[in-house]
């Protein structure tokens, strides 16, 4: 713990108000323990159980009552049994509880709030103000956990961790300099620290891997995400011993990504702008660097807290944090830093509060508590964005789908398969002489169409494909509306698909990208599929009809968003189902099923919003082709599709989300 701006003591620590001296701090606390009944009352050395005592307003303030508030009860969960998070939920939590070391100081000992910082990890998270469990799997403590490294503090401190030692937690303790009183590195021996935190009692957290010989250096590999993750909790002085040892444990575990916690890395200014101290550049160029499997590093000891991002060896980023609030009200009023993964958004959101504080109610927190509840500085709240499967396929590459046979994908009243992973090479034009099989075997091929004044080369082969598409392979529509140009295929005319209206209910599916480039102003209302022949022709005069569009569209809106526009054979207007804004240059599964029925829009699995309630039963239609990537009005072609198309299934029933392509 060391403010760079700070006027130090002799052991390398900023000069602050002491808790029970004359600062801004004392006569607030002295009335709260006052109005708790407990000054007097052998503070000094008090256990656990202070939850009751928490920081009320001043006398005076309103509403009345004081300081002897009794705290919220905290809520059932998973504090009162065994530690449970969930191993598979792709949303989980790593705690860490930065330099507590104000709470545990020779005779100013103060318990609580570090009891209800623990209690908040044992309970997955279920008594913050919002309710919700965070699916805590790991807690990082960063050192200076006492202010003079003394037994008598760590007789205090060892009760509150004994919670999680009962509960069969997994978590890490590091030693800063306040916990050793010395600048000797992990060599230094036995300490009152190392008796309490020693190898010994790591060995019984859950997921602990190994200590280094010293016991100062701890690993732990918790399971979350359905894959292992590792911390590594280093003292806050390795020696070449120490380098050694933190090396071989991620070597030893060659695809873990690795969270290395420590005491002293990073400082920063008063903007936030963190930079590697003398220490963390030791680490940096000893360990870090050159370990890709690092991919995030937090440390205390500096304040005011403070990010940056760091390019390793393998030009990959590290996010390099420091958290420390020991300057802060109250000690820091045990203040926890959670770090709540979700792989799904490709997100870690990151948020600074107080669990003691939050435990009060609002009305009945004194001035400096309230403040203190929570921290929204962009350095105490924000988010990273972080492409998990990319950072980490350097060291473990998740492998690609292989392909599937065709065979696998004919399930029953299957009427079309089409696929385009055994045409040209990658890049390489389609030839107008070239016909794609209806893998079904029944005939409805597609044949090469072109608008006049293409240029050659408007639709080529491509090697993309959407990760959990069956054929490695797709089209690459180069299409535009104005002029109309472009390459695209259609059924031939003697394809029993022309005829097909489909009563018995359907599902549509097709892969597609649309690229960077994609332009709303030349692209807007292209279709991945339709059919030749327009509502008009078709007998539909409803409300809301367009006698000239065709009478089946799977087309992409402006937004872009997925419209299934069509003239159903129960109907006299058109039935609509409508997505959701896509983002550009990423693939899409989209699936349209009809139970016989209703219609259904699904987009990777999940169905939207914008689906009909009017009853549609099958598809109408003229005995004309469909046209893959094309689309016409008012009988004329008038627009091509600007895109990749993947493998495109039609099926004569409703299938499961479970029997998509995907699946």
């Amino acid at each position: 713990m060391h403010d760079i701006q700070a006027t130090e003591h002799e052991c390398g620590c900023p000069q602050t108000a002491d808790l029970d001296g004359e600062g801004p701090a004392a006569a607030g606390r002295r009335r709260f323990l006052r109005g708790a009944g407990l000054v007097g009352a052998g503070v000094g050395t008090a256990g656990l159980g202070l939850l009751g005592a928490a920081p009320a307003r001043a006398a005076g303030s309103e509403p009345t009552g004081g300081a002897g508030t009794a705290a919220r009860k905290p809520k059932k969960g998973k504090g009162n049994g065994r530690w449970q998070p969930d191993p598979d939920a792709r949303q989980f939590t790593v705690v860490v509880l930065p330099d507590t070391q104000y709470l545990f100081d020779q005779d100013r000992i103060h318990p609580a709030p570090l009891e209800a910082s623990i209690r908040y990890v044992l309970d997955g998270g279920v008594n913050r103000e919002d309710g919700t469990d965070d699916n805590i799997v790991f807690l990082s403590h960063l050192g200076d956990v006492t202010e003079n490294g003394l037994a008598v503090e760590y007789a205090a401190v060892t009760k509150v961790f004994g919670l999680l030692d009962d509960a069969g937690a997994a978590y890490g303790v590091l030693a800063g300099n306040h916990d050793v009183r010395s600048s000797t590195d992990d060599q230094r021996g036995s300490t009152p620290y190392l008796e309490t935190f020693g190898k010994a009692r790591a060995a019984r957290t859950a997921g602990y891997r190994g200590s280094s010989p010293d016991g100062y250096n701890t690993c732990h590999v918790f399971r979350a995400a359905g894959r292992d993750w590792m911390v590594l909790s280093l003292d806050w002085r390795l020696s070449d011993a120490g380098f050694a040892w933190a090396n071989s444990m991620i070597a030893a575990n060659p695809k873990v990504p690795v969270i290395l916690t420590t005491h002293d890395l990073a400082y920063a200014d008063d903007s936030g702008r963190a930079e590697l101290s003398d220490n963390g550049k030791r680490l940096w160029e000893r360990l870090i660097d050159g370990n890709d499997q690092i991919f995030l590093t937090v440390n205390g000891h500096y304040w005011p807290p403070g990010r940056t991002v760091l390019k390793n060896r393998a030009g990959h980023d590290v996010h390099v944090h420091i958290t420390n609030y020991q300057d802060r009200y109250y000690g820091g009023a045990a203040m926890v830093r959670t770090y709540r993964f979700d792989l799904d958004r490709g997100t870690v959101d990151v948020s600074t509060f107080s669990p003691w504080i939050q435990q009060i109610a609002a009305e009945e927190r004194n001035a400096l508590a309230a403040e203190h509840a929570e921290l929204t500085s962009d350095v105490d709240r924000f988010s990273l964005a972080i492409d998990f499967e990319r950072r980490f396929a350097g060291f473990a590459p998740v492998p690609p789908r292989p392909a599937r046979r065709a065979s696998e994908l004919l399930v029953r009243d299957t009427a079309a398969y089409w696929r385009f992973d055994n045409g040209g090479g990658d890049g390489t034009a389609v030839a107008p002489q070239q016909v794609v099989k209806d893998l079904t075997g029944q005939g409805n091929d597609l044949l090469w169409q072109s608008a006049p004044g293409t240029p050659d080369g408007a639709l080529g082969w491509s090697a993309e494909h959407h990760p959990d598409q069956p054929g490695h392979g797709s089209l690459l529509f180069r299409g535009t509306r104005s002029p109309v140009r472009g390459s695209y295929l259609q059924t031939v005319p003697t394809a029993p698909l022309n005829r097909e209206t489909f009563e018995r209910g359907f599902t549509v599916e097709a892969f597609f990208k649309l690229p960077a480039d994609w332009d709303s102003a030349q692209s807007r209302w292209s279709a991945l599929l339709s059919r030749w022949g327009t509502s008009g022709e078709a007998g539909r005069s409803g409300p809301g009809t367009d006698a000239d569009e065709p009478v089946v569209t799977l087309s992409l809106s402006e937004a872009p968003a997925l419209q299934w526009c069509v003239y159903p054979l129960n109907q006299t207007g058109a039935s609509t189902c409508w997505g959701h804004q896509l983002p550009l240059d990423r693939w899409w599964h989209v699936a349209v099923v009809n139970d016989g029925k209703l219609s259904r829009m699904y987009v990777e699995g999940c169905e939207v919003a914008r689906n009909p309630a009017t009853p549609a039963v099958g598809l109408a239609t003229l005995g004309r082709p469909w046209m893959l990537g094309g689309y016409a009005y008012a009988g004329a072609l008038d627009k091509v599709f600007h895109g990749y198309v993947g493998d495109v299934r039609i099926v004569r029933r409703a299938l499961r989300v479970g029997e998509f392509m995907t699946a």
